[in-house]
Order: structure tokens, then sequence, then C-alpha cells
């Protein structure tokens, strides 16, 4: 069986994000997708509610589970057994960045993690949580970038009422 594990913020799932969980889990035979609780960051949601978030908006994805953890990625692989990570990417500025971290969690697993990037499908090349949330801080509309529901809840959290 091949497993795979989806890490990131998701601070909010993107329409992007979800392109990228789709075609993983039509790769995989299992799919986890990992909310990373980044101490250095002061998130819009917290790890909680961005699991729950990614429980609904995957629903219908049976092989699809959602989890979170804190740390390094290859200490958390190693604890689930899962020897490949997918990462995305938008743009080359994106593979760069992402070409380093997966050279560096292979080196740090002892060769035990593997890297797969998927490309983002065109439509979602534009797509970033933070250009979302500076969107709705301003009350723009984000509809075309995360589901209504997302979208709901993102505006509550800037005190707007959609």
């Amino acid at each position: 069986m091949k497993a795979a594990i989806y890490p990131g913020s998701f601070d909010p799932v993107t329409y992007g994000h979800l392109d990228i969980i789709r075609r993983a889990s039509a790769i995989f035979d299992e799919l986890t997708v990992s909310v990373l609780n980044n101490k250095t960051k002061t998130p819009l949601f917290s790890v909680e509610e961005r699991v729950k978030i990614l429980e609904k908006a995957t629903a219908d994805l049976p092989n699809v589970t959602i989890d979170s953890f804190s740390g390094l990625l290859v200490d958390y692989a190693a604890r689930k057994d899962i020897h490949v990570a997918v990462r995305g990417l938008r743009a080359i500025t994106d593979f760069e960045y992402e070409l380093q971290i997966a050279q560096t969690n292979r080196k740090f697993s002892n060769g035990n993690l593997d890297t797969v990037f998927l490309t983002t499908s065109l439509e979602y090349a534009y797509l970033s949580s933070s250009t979302v949330k500076e969107i709705a801080s301003f009350n723009g509309d984000i509809s075309e970038c995360v589901p209504d529901f997302v979208g709901r809840m993102i505006y509550e959290k800037y005190g707007y009422k959609r």
C-alpha cells in the first residue's frame, strides 16, 4: 500500500490545496493531509479549526485522513511510517524553495522520506493562503479561492457578515 503525507499550514485551505489533495489521493492508496502547528506564525485559524475545515472539505475522499503535527516533518513521517511527502508547486520560485526542503528532508530522514511535486492546475496558479487572507481582510470577494463555508468562516474572523 502506497501512502503519502501532504503537510502544510492550510491557513486557510484554498481550491489550490484541494486540487493537490484530490490529485494526490488518486495517486496514493492513503493520503494523510497534516496541518503543521508552526509556532513562528500567527494563524487566522487554530490547528483544530483547520483540521475540522479540511475534514469537511475532503469528506468525499475516503482514502484521505486529516491530522496535525508540530516539529519536524521527518520525525512525523517516521512515526507514521510514511516515506513520501507531497508538495504543490505554483511557480519556479516555489520549486527552488521546495527543492531545498525536499533535499534536507531526505538527508535528515537517512533517505527514508522522498518528496513528490505536483504542479498546481493553471486555474489556481495565482492562489495562496496569504493572498486570500489579504483580500478577505478588506472584505474583498474570495468566492473563487475557497469553498463557500470556508469563505464565511474567514469573513467572520475579520468581522464581516456575508
